[in-house]
């Protein structure tokens, strides 16, 4: 791992004032160290950390991206209900969720519009929409 992508995770987790553990940096550096953004599941994120010789298990990969979630430094998109992925943009954005490989990847919300929702249920409040196109090759 490089020095500029252990400095960019560092970075990252001090926006959110999480505390910069040795497990923290270094899949924190896996996830942003390239500036690029990304979605993952916790067990493509912890076969990345196996390539690059950093010992953490899996529980703490998804421990640790529960923490990022919740930090506001990721979001988690469910796909199936049994499929998360979690997302390094957290703006508000569709995705296309390609079901033939699995790939989740962003998509422009132009042209996206939802023009009403459903009268919400008494004492709840809109917390946020997920839009997640499903695709296959034609």
């Amino acid at each position: 791992m490089t020095p500029d992508a252990i400095e960019r995770g560092t970075k990252w987790l001090a926006s959110a004032d999480l505390r910069p553990t040795r497990q923290r940096v270094q899949l924190a550096a896996l996830l942003v160290g390239d500036g690029q953004n990304r979605h993952v599941t916790a067990e493509s994120l912890f076969a990345a950390s196996v390539e690059s010789c950093e010992k953490v298990s899996l529980a703490t990969v998804y421990n640790t991206l529960k923490a990022f979630c919740d930090a506001g430094l990721m979001r988690e998109v469910v796909v199936d209900g049994s499929k998360s992925y979690f997302d390094t943009r957290t703006d508000e954005h569709p995705h296309f969720y390609w079901e033939e490989n699995g790939a989740l990847e962003d998509a422009s919300a132009d042209g996206l519009r939802i023009a009403s929702l459903p009268e919400l249920p008494e004492g709840a409040e809109l917390s946020r929409i997920d839009v997640v196109i499903r695709l296959r090759k034609a």
